[in-house]
């Protein structure tokens, strides 16, 4: 499953919840009757979202049988995924970043850099979380950066500029 959005906390008094996205489309994840899916106690429970509506570009949502403030506070925090073939189709040169996850990251001249454990930040400021020898290394998902991004292939070929994997290494 795909993570689409995080449950950031309660809305009100009525059962309702603030969302963080975790997509590119929360208009179409975000409706009356969709379902998203939670983990709770080591079981996947299904979420029928009953209200929606945006506030600052956040999907306040409502969901059925969370009718007070304490059944929505319970909610906080939990990831909300929907099935990976209930994904939207994407344009040519557009990934998910599920799909990043798992990819080998290697320089333009072949040194490997590591392997894609996360994928941070928003749409514009993405960043890759990489597991490297050295440590974690954090790396602008960025054209002029990142030169190829093969999510079948597994494979990540980037073009740090100079300093930048050692400037962002966490040891």
């Amino acid at each position: 499953m795909a993570v689409v959005g995080r449950i950031a906390r309660a809305h009100g008094n009525r059962g309702q919840v603030i969302v963080d996205t975790e997509t590119d489309f929360p208009e179409l994840r975000f409706r009356s009757g969709a379902e998203l899916f939670v983990r709770r106690g080591g079981t996947v429970d299904v979420l029928t979202l009953t209200t929606v509506r945006f506030h600052r570009d956040r999907p306040v949502v409502g969901f059925a049988g969370v009718d007070g403030m304490n059944d929505a506070e319970a909610l906080a925090g939990l990831e909300l995924r929907v099935p990976v073939d209930r994904l939207a189709p994407l344009p040519a040169g557009s990934f998910y970043r599920h799909d990043l996850v798992g990819c080998e990251v290697a320089s333009t001249s072949g040194e490997r850099v590591g392997v894609v454990t996360a994928v941070e930040g928003t749409a514009p400021g993405s960043r890759l979380v990489v597991k490297g020898v050295r440590g974690e290394i954090l790396i602008p998902l960025a054209a002029e950066i990142c030169t190829t991004i093969d999510p079948a292939a597994k494979r990540i070929v980037v073009e740090p500029p100079e300093g930048l994997l050692e400037l962002n290494a966490k040891e």
